[in-house]
């Protein structure tokens, strides 16, 4: 298996301190040493296109259990947590098992969708170049409900408190769900997609986050993107209804998820 000496993200190289850059790629050996990793994702700010010095590390992680624990009486946990701040460094580590992973994935679940097909993985076995194919071929409109419900969450904490963070959140979450819906292409960074969507202005409020994680928005500037908010979440509905996407993953292309997650079961039999 693959070990991680460096963290350094593809297309990223220069967005992490040299501080994450240590801590992470430290936190990355000590975990890999309690389980085998099909991919490591550098979630959040940093996937989104808008990090700024003080964002924290959200390590997402998938990982594939010895097949001999899965047969005993008591079964691996599927999910495994680890959130601390280490040196100044804050790092939020969420790994889940691959059965779970590739069940939301066929659910639509954005999360495990974007720790697949994301662009910034600071570590990948193998196995990563196999399954991607397979993940896009079950893409379906079931995403649609990730996205909206993702966005409208961000929508209520932006209205508890306005802060550049929260409204770009809920501008990236939209706007990933309706490139995903109308081009059948994941895309996380909004700074790749935002001109292409008529929010090129955005790059304002970007700029902003870069400088830190609890700049603050007025009343003014709130009100500004009131409108243009709810026009997203609208066009996110109608990307539903005109998608290309099939309604549910197909059923070939589930079979053909099973299969491989039964190949990569028997492999690591002993």
């Amino acid at each position: 298996m693959e070990r991680v000496n460096e963290l350094k993200p593809q297309g990223m190289e220069n967005v992490l301190t040299a501080e994450q850059t240590a801590v992470s790629s430290a936190v990355l050996r000590e975990e890999e040493a309690r389980r085998e990793h099909l991919v490591v994702y550098l979630s959040g700010a940093h996937a989104y296109g808008f990090p700024s010095p003080d964002s924290d590390l959200d390590l997402k992680a998938i990982h594939v259990a010895p097949t001999a624990d899965l047969l005993g009486f008591a079964l691996p946990v599927p999910t495994v947590d680890r959130a601390e701040i280490i040196e100044g460094v804050e790092i939020d580590y969420t790994s889940n098992e691959l059965a779970h992973a590739l069940s939301g994935i066929l659910a639509g679940n954005g999360n495990f969708l974007e720790r697949v097909l994301g662009r910034t993985v600071p570590h990948a076995s193998p196995l990563l170049s196999e399954l991607r194919p397979l993940v896009q071929r079950a893409l379906s409109r079931r995403v649609h409900r990730h996205y909206r419900g993702f966005a409208m969450n961000q929508l209520g904490e932006l209205s508890k408190k306005p802060t550049t963070k929260k409204l770009l959140y809920v501008l990236r979450t939209t706007l990933t769900g309706i490139h995903l819906l109308e081009t059948g292409q994941l895309e996380t960074d909004l700074t790749r997609i935002m001109g292409d969507y008529g929010i090129g202005d955005a790059a304002q409020l970007v700029e902003r986050k870069r400088a830190g994680e609890r700049v603050a928005l007025d009343g003014a500037q709130l009100d500004a993107w009131h409108s243009r908010v709810g026009a997203l979440f609208d066009r996110l509905d109608r990307a539903r209804e005109g998608s290309a996407l099939p309604e549910l993953a197909p059923p070939a292309a589930e079979e053909a998820l099973r299969a491989w997650l039964m190949s990569v079961r028997r492999a690591r039999f002993l």
